[in-house]
């Protein structure tokens, strides 16, 4: 790899740097009061200035100042932990975005295909559904400008969201019989933003809640499926937060009120400042105190769903089922810069009620490689390769022994299921087959998908076996090809409950996808045999 503009002149970068963004006015409050540190600062500014000026008059090279700014405050920020991050003014206003409850644009989510913008989803009466657009079709371009390149997912951002009101013009490609290329103009709206996936009824009395993030609306989201699942019956609660990475912790706080009451401790800060140290608690009024709760969770489950998690397992309040969680307990505060970027530093950690540190060690120098490393030493497949730190030990409100040192460890283990964890099947999935083949499903049995969708049970829904052989030939055309010493019938169970997921999923949405998959999933099943252990435990503990 090249060396950047920064790699040749790091030898001689003071750490002043880092000091002197400390003085721009998103600190500026912070340092009003601290005149020795602001002195210090302010010095090594000045010198900084000088550094700069010297570079530009004197180096051999022309340089661009502002990117080798930018290259620097990056490098420094990545150095302190691995979350601390700076945004360029062009990418922080689509990074806000994310976790905001609703955003303007045409109601699609899409992906990149061999370059290609696909549409996966459709938001119902939205403005691409209402001009028209189909799942599977592709954007070729959008404002006359084609969407392509390495860059491509952030410039279709750029491109198809804007203002109410506005239209975009598109360049669509059909595929399939009456296919072909075709321009529509999309008059942009109000999108509304979707945190729970799914929430639907396991068993006569046990209900399912899948929350995929901790966004703006979600605690009204939630609040929302359970009262309808109140209507149907619910009397015990598996609510799932496998690879939900977090959010606002105010709505995952929020949420746990509903389950706690009273005044009880969720999780507590300690930084650096005792300003950024504080306390929260549950509050009086909690709608489902006497709900039986389980929680699932996994190596995806991170920052306030991990929270969640903790505040749970520490009050006893129900039972934690999965794997260990990713472990990210470090707070970031945005602070902005006059051009529009901004950097998120972290300021303090986070702790469980009963004092465990969520965040994971990140000094060993390898943070991105943990997932990786959790699979190679076999953590996801055995409780037993689990290694927590003894000398952190904790009690829960009941006496439960647990363990701090990075993220949650679950109350029951359940291993990760290793038919769908191997080279073959990861290919399938890093190419996106199952999703492009229910797509070209769908497009060829129109009539069969639209009698399909007509019926009230999705349990009902069966494609047929021969399915799995037109996935295999469908397979077969990208170049992937059946390996011949699989383990031939778990994996054809498997691919072929995968792909009536997936099928379902076009005709009904996702929740259909998580109705159809509950049915052989691991966890649930766990979850569902544990109802009567977590019952005992709510009583015991009121």
């Amino acid at each position: 790899m090249p060396l950047s503009s920064t790699e040749k002149i790091r030898t001689i970068l003071p750490l002043l740097l880092a000091l002197s963004l400390a003085a721009g006015t998103a600190l500026g409050y912070w340092l009003f009061n601290q005149n020795d540190r602001k002195s210090t600062v302010l010095s090594g500014k000045s010198k900084f200035v000088d550094f700069l000026q010297l570079l530009e008059m004197e180096y051999v090279d022309s340089l661009n100042t502002k990117d080798l700014t930018e290259d620097a405050i990056r490098n420094i920020l990545a150095s302190l932990d691995p979350h601390s991050v700076y945004i360029p003014a062009e990418e922080a206003e689509l990074s806000a975005t994310m976790l905001e409850s609703d955003f303007e644009g045409i109601g699609i989510e899409f992906q990149m295909v061999k370059d290609t913008l696909q549409i996966i989803s459709l938001n119902p009466g939205g403005p691409a559904a209402k001009a028209g657009l189909l799942l599977g079709d592709r954007i070729i371009s959008a404002g006359n400008q084609r969407i392509s390149g390495p860059d491509a997912a952030k410039l279709a951002f750029e491109l198809i969201r804007g203002k109410k009101g506005t239209g975009v013009k598109l360049l669509v490609y059909r595929p399939g019989l009456g296919g072909g290329h075709f321009r529509r103009e999309v008059l942009r709206d109000v999108i509304p933003s979707v945190a729970v996936d799914a929430a639907f009824m396991l068993d006569r009395q046990t209900a399912y809640l899948k929350i995929n993030r901790f966004s703006e609306s979600s605690y009204n989201e939630c609040i929302d499926s359970l009262n309808s699942l109140d209507k149907q019956g619910m009397k015990a609660l598996v609510l799932d937060l496998r690879d939900n990475t977090g959010g606002y912790l105010d709505k995952a706080t929020r949420l746990a009120d509903e389950f706690l009451g009273g005044k009880e401790l969720l999780v507590y800060t300690r930084g650096r400042s005792d300003r950024y140290n504080q306390e929260y608690f549950s509050s009086p009024g909690g709608s489902r105190t006497t709900l039986p709760l389980i929680l699932l969770v996994n190596e995806g489950t991170a920052s306030a769903s991990e929270i969640l998690a903790g505040a749970i397992q520490d009050h006893d309040r129900g039972l934690i089922v999965g794997r260990r969680t990713f472990g990210k307990g470090l707070v970031q505060v945005p602070l902005g810069f006059e051009d529009g970027s901004e950097m998120r530093l972290t300021i303090s950690r986070y702790f469980t009620p009963s004092g465990r540190c969520i965040q994971k060690p990140y000094n060993a120098g390898n943070y991105d490689q943990d997932l990786d490393n959790r699979l190679a030493n076999g953590e996801l497949f055995a409780e037993d390769s689990i290694r927590p730190d003894r000398q952190q030990l904790y009690k829960t409100a009941g006496g439960r022994t647990v363990y701090g040192g990075g993220g949650i460890i679950p109350d029951v283990f359940v291993s990760l299921d290793t038919v769908g964890v191997n080279s073959f099947i990861s290919d399938l999935m890093e190419q996106n087959l199952f999703r492009e083949f229910a797509l070209a499903w769908k497009h060829k049995n129109p009539v069969l998908a639209e009698n399909i969708r007509k019926k009230s049970a999705v349990e009902s829904f069966n494609p047929g076996d021969a399915i799995l052989l037109d996935f295999v030939a469908f397979a077969g055309k990208r170049g992937i090809h059946w390996p011949e010493n699989r383990q031939k019938l778990s994996t054809d169970i498997f691919l072929s409950h995968t792909i009536k997921s997936y099928i379902a999923d076009q005709i009904w949405g996702s929740q259909a996808y998580y109705r159809i998959f509950s049915g052989k999933d691991p966890c649930i099943r766990q979850a569902l045999n544990l109802i009567p252990k977590a019952r005992k435990m709510l009583r015991s503990t009121n």
